[in-house]
C-alpha cells in the first residue's frame, strides 16, 4: 500500500499532493515566441504577424506562415495602413520554406485556417509546441463592392487585434 503526503487547501480539505496539483488552477506560461498559420500567409496570418509585433514589439518572437504560398493582398495592407501598421514589406511563405530558413522553434502556434489547424497538429508530432484553433473567416471569398470588402477585412483585423491582446498578455 502507498501512502500519499496530505496538503492542506485553503479552506482546510485535505488530499494528496496529486489531488492537489489536478485541482490546481493551471496558468499558462508566457509566451516567448508565436507562430500564426492561414491557408496562404497573405491575409489573416500577415495581419496577425503584424498585430503582435505592433502591440508586443521585440517581447515576444513573432512569425507567420502559410499551409501554402499565396500572393500579397492589397486589402490586407490597406486596412492595417487605416491603424499606421506597415505590412508592405510582408512577402508570403509557407511553412516548409519556414522551418527550411530559420526552423520551427515557436511556444505556441495560433492556426486561423481549418487547413492551417490540420498542418499545425501534424507538426507537433516533431516539434514541441502548443497549438490553438482561432478559426476565423477568410475576407477574400467576400463578395460587394469595394468598401464592403474592405469592411469584411476591418472586422476580421479587429478580431485578431482583441484576441492578440487578450492572448498575449499574460
Amino acid at each position: 500500500m502507498r501512502l500519499e503526503p496530505k496538503v492542506s487547501s485553503s479552506d482546510g480539505e485535505t488530499g494528496s499532493r496529486e489531488d492537489a496539483a489536478e485541482n490546481a488552477p493551471s496558468l499558462p506560461r508566457k509566451v516567448q515566441s508565436v507562430l500564426f498559420m492561414c491557408a496562404m500567409n497573405a491575409v489573416r496570418s500577415p495581419m496577425a504577424e503584424a498585430l503582435a509585433k505592433h502591440f508586443f514589439g521585440k517581447s515576444i518572437y513573432v512569425q507567420s506562415a502559410g499551409a501554402r504560398k499565396g500572393e500579397p493582398d492589397g486589402f490586407a495592407l490597406a486596412v492595417l495602413d487605416e491603424i499606421g501598421i506597415d505590412l508592405s514589406r510582408h512577402r508570403p511563405k509557407s511553412i516548409e520554406e519556414l522551418e527550411e530558413w530559420e526552423g520551427l522553434n515557436f511556444d505556441l502556434i495560433i492556426s486561423l485556417s481549418p487547413e492551417a489547424h490540420h498542418k499545425a497538429l501534424e507538426l507537433t508530432r516533431t516539434h514541441a509546441a502548443e497549438v490553438e484553433y482561432w478559426p476565423t473567416v477568410d475576407p477574400t471569398l467576400f463578395q460587394g463592392s469595394r468598401e464592403q470588402k474592405l469592411d469584411a477585412y476591418r472586422e476580421v483585423r479587429d478580431g485578431l487585434m482583441r484576441r492578440i491582446k487578450t492572448r498575449l498578455q499574460r
